[in-house]
C-alpha cells in the first residue's frame, strides 16, 4: 500500500515504450521444434498501456467459481519439475581448496561459485535422456493432471531456445542444437491429456541488468520478451513465478507495481492463463492462487485458492547423496489433507544431469497412482475440496463433492469401535459405505454429530476410504438479485454528494495502484459505500471475509460484522453471523481508499457454503 510506490523514474509509459523495443521483431520467440505454433505478431506497444489509468478494475472474475480456473480447482494433484543447469554440478561443488559444498538448484549462491566455473559447467550441460513421453507417463501413472517444469530458475537459465539471450540450454550446453525439451513436453503432455505449466523466476542471478534500479528496465525488456516467447510459442495453461522477494547477493527490486503490469500484460496475451500470487509479492491480491512451500494449511486459505509444493526428498534440484524419500504413504495422506482443505498439491521431482527421473520418484509416484486408482480411491481428490459439513477427525481427513463426504481414514477403529464425526451444520445420512469392500458402515447420530462403524478390517494401510451420501438440508432457490446499490465518492472521507450512483453486480475488485472505479474518478482518495440486502440459500452460521486495502466496514442487518476501519497494506478480515435463507438481509458496507492500492472483495462460506465472492444473484440493490 502505501510504502509500495512506483520506483523513481519507472511511469508506465515509459514502460510501454521500453516494451516495445523488446517485443519488435528482434525479439520474436523461436518456432517450437515439435511444431508448437509460432506466437502471435508482438503488439506495437506494452498491451496494458492504453487500460492503465482511472477506470481500470484488474479483477476479471472469480478465481474460486470462473470456467478459467476450473480445470485448476478439479484436477488437485500436479507434478514439478526443477530442471535446470544447476543439474550438471549433481548437488556438489567443490572448492580449489578442496573442500565440499552441498546444494541444489541454489548452489551457485550458496556455495559461491564464481560466475566464470558456473558458466564453464554449464558450458558441458547435456540432458540427452530426457524423455518427454516417460515425464508425462510417469505423471499420469502417478495420477497427476498437471505438470509445471521450471523454464528458468533463479540462475537465469533459460531451459528453452530463447532469443532474448544466449544464456539457455540451447546456445549454451552440449545438449543437441536440434532439440527443445519444453516443446517435447508440451506434444507430450498434450498427448497424455495432461496440462503444462511454467515456473518463472524474476528474480535473476545471472542477468548483469537486474540488481541495479536504474538497468533494470532492461532486465525487464528481456522478461517480458521471453515469458511472450514461452505463451506464444508453448501455449501454456498455467504460469509459476517465483524470486520476487526482497532479495541481496544480487539485490531484488522487483515491487508490487511490477507485478501489477506484469499480471495485466499476461492476461492480455492469453486471458484464460492461471498465475500464482507469486507474480507479484506473494500476497492475497496478487494473482489466482496462493503458494504455501513445504506446508499444509490447517483449514482452506481465506480469500484466495491455494496450492502447497512439496518434495519428494530434501531437494528441489537433482542432489545424487540425497536419498530421504518420503514414503508413498506420507505422499498420499498429504494429498488427502491438501484435497480437504480446498488445496492442490504440487509435488516435486528433480531430473539429473543427464535429464533422467530418479527410479526412487517414479516408484512413489506410481505407488500414489495405484491408490489413486484403487476402487474409485481418487474420488475423495478429484474435484473434491473442504468436508465443510464436518470437522476435521483426528483419524483421518474428509472431503467433499456435492452429496458425497469421502472420510480417509488413516487410523482405523479397532474391536468394533466407532468414528466420531462431529457435524458443523445439521445434515442427514443416506447411506455409507467402504469403497473396495461390502462391508456395512454403521452410522448413527451420537451427541454433537454421528458415529461410524466399519464392519470389519481396514481395505487399505495407507488410507480406507468411506463415503457417505448426504442430504446437507434445505436450500432455497437461486436468487433473482442484479447486486447491490452503489455510491461512488471523490474523497476518501464518503463525504458529500455521491459522484457515480449505479448498481454494481457484484464486491469484487482490484483496482490496484493505477485503476479506480470510474474513469472520472482518479486512483487515490476515493470511497464507495454499497447498500441493500444479501439472500442467503442455507440457514446456517455464515463466515464474512473482506479482502482490502485500504479500509472497510461490513454490516449486516445493523450489525457490525467486520471493522478494519484504519488504513492498512492488502489483508483479510473476518466476521461470523447466522442468517436465514431464502430472507433478505440488510448490508451496507463502505470502503475508503487513501493512496497507493485499492482492493475490495466480499466473500461468504459457511458449513454448506463453499468459499466464493458473493454471487450477484444473491444481492438486491433495495
Amino acid at each position: 500500500m502505501h510504502t509500495l510506490l512506483t520506483r523513481t523514474g519507472r511511469s508506465v509509459a515509459g514502460l510501454a515504450v521500453l516494451l516495445t523495443a523488446a517485443l519488435g521483431a528482434g525479439m520474436a520467440p523461436a518456432t517450437a521444434a515439435s511444431g508448437a505454433a509460432p506466437p502471435s505478431t508482438a503488439p506495437a506497444a506494452h498491451s496494458t498501456a492504453h487500460t492503465m489509468g482511472p477506470g481500470t478494475d484488474y479483477a476479471t472474475d472469480d478465481p474460486f467459481t470462473s470456467s478459467r480456473t476450473n480445470w485448476f480447482r478439479q484436477d488437485r494433484f500436479g507434478m514439478f519439475i526443477h530442471f535446470g543447469s544447476y543439474a550438471n554440478w549433481e548437488g556438489e561443488y567443490r572448492r580449489p581448496d578442496g573442500t565440499v559444498c552441498r546444494n541444489a538448484e541454489w548452489i551457485k549462491r550458496e556455495c559461491a561459485i564464481p560466475m566464470d566455473a558456473y558458466e564453464k559447467q554449464a558450458a558441458t550441460f547435456n540432458p540427452a535422456d530426457f524423455d518427454a513421453k516417460a515425464v508425462a507417463q510417469a505423471a499420469k501413472d502417478a495420477g497427476m493432471r498437471y505438470i509445471v517444469i521450471t523454464a528458468k530458475h533463479h540462475e537465469g537459465y533459460a531451459m528453452w531456445p530463447t532469443k532474448a539471450n544466449s544464456w539457455n540450454l540451447h546456445d549454451h550446453s552440449a545438449f543437441d542444437k536440434n532439440r527443445d525439451i519444453l516443446a517435447e513436453l508440451k506434444a507430450a503432455t498434450t498427448a497424455a491429456g495432461i496440462k503444462l505449466g511454467f515456473y518463472y523466476s524474476i528474480w535473476d542471478w545471472h542477468d548483469p541488468d537486474f540488481a541495479n534500479p536504474a538497468t533494470f528496465p532492461k532486465y525487464e525488456q528481456r522478461m517480458y520478451a521471453q515469458l511472450k516467447e514461452l505463451v506464444g510459442g508453448y501455449d501454456p495453461d498455467l504460469l509459476w513465478f517465483d524470486g520476487e522477494w526482497s532479495a541481496d547477493h544480487p539485490t531484488n527490486p522487483w515491487t508490487a507495481n511490477d507485478g501489477e503490469r506484469l499480471e495485466a500484460y499476461l492476461h492480455g496475451l492469453k486471458p484464460g492463463l492461471v498465475v500464482n500470487n507469486r507474480v507479484g509479492k506473494r500476497r492475497v491480491v496478487d494473482g489466482d492462487y496462493g503458494t504455501p512451500e513445504q506446508e499444509i494449511p490447517s483449514s482452506p486459505v481465506d480469500g484466495q485458492l491455494w496450492e502447497s509444493c512439496m518434495t519428494l526428498n530434501d531437494h528441489w534440484g537433482y542432489a545424487r547423496y540425497d536419498q530421504n524419500w518420503k514414503s508413498s504413504t506420507t505422499l498420499i495422506r498429504n494429498l488427502l489433507a491438501t484435497a480437504s482443505r480446498s488445496g492442490n498439491y504440487l509435488l516435486n521431482v528433480g531430473p539429473d544431469a543427464h535429464g533422467r527421473l530418479p527410479r526412487p520418484a517414479v516408484d512413489r509416484l506410481k505407488q500414489m497412482g495405484d491408490w489413486l486408482r484403487t476402487a474409485g480411491q481418487g474420488e475423495a481428490v478429484y474435484g473434491a475440496g473442504y468436508g465443510g459439513l464436518v470437522e476435521e477427525p483426528a483419524w483421518g481427513s474428509v472431503s467433499r463433492k456435492g452429496d458425497k463426504l469421502y472420510a480417509a481414514v488413516t487410523r482405523w477403529p479397532s474391536g468394533g469401535a466407532a468414528l466420531h464425526l462431529r457435524a458443523r451444520t445439521a445434515f442427514d445420512v443416506r447411506a455409507a459405505r467402504v469403497l473396495d469392500s461390502g462391508q456395512k458402515v454403521r452410522v448413527v447420530k451420537a451427541g454433537d454429530g454421528y458415529d461410524l462403524t466399519p464392519g470389519g478390517a481396514a481395505t487399505n494401510g495407507t488410507a480406507t476410504v468411506i463415503e457417505l451420501t448426504v442430504n446437507p438440508g434445505p436450500t432455497s432457490p437461486v436468487g433473482s438479485g442484479k447486486g447491490l446499490k452503489e455510491e461512488i465518492f471523490d474523497n476518501a472521507d464518503l463525504s458529500g454528494t455521491p459522484k457515480i450512483t449505479r448498481v454494481d453486480p457484484t464486491v469484487n475488485h482490484s483496482w490496484k495502484f493505477t485503476g479506480s472505479p470510474d474513469r472520472s474518478i482518479p486512483a487515490d482518495r476515493f470511497s464507495i459505500r454499497w447498500s441493500g440486502t444479501i439472500e442467503p440459500r442455507r440457514s446456517e452460521t455464515y463466515t464474512f471475509t473482506t479482502v482490502s486495502d485500504d479500509m472497510t466496514r461490513v454490516w449486516i442487518d445493523g450489525k457490525l460484522v467486520i471493522d478494519s476501519w484504519s488504513p492498512h497494506e492488502p489483508r483479510v478480515d473476518k466476521g461470523q453471523l447466522s442468517l436465514t435463507a431464502g430472507t433478505r438481509h440488510t448490508i451496507r458496507i463502505d470502503y475508503a481508499e487513501q493512496t497507493g492500492e485499492a482492493h475490495m472483495k466480499l466473500l461468504w462460506s459457511g458449513p454448506g457454503q463453499a468459499q466464493q465472492i458473493v454471487p450477484t444473484r444473491q444481492l438486491y440493490a433495495s
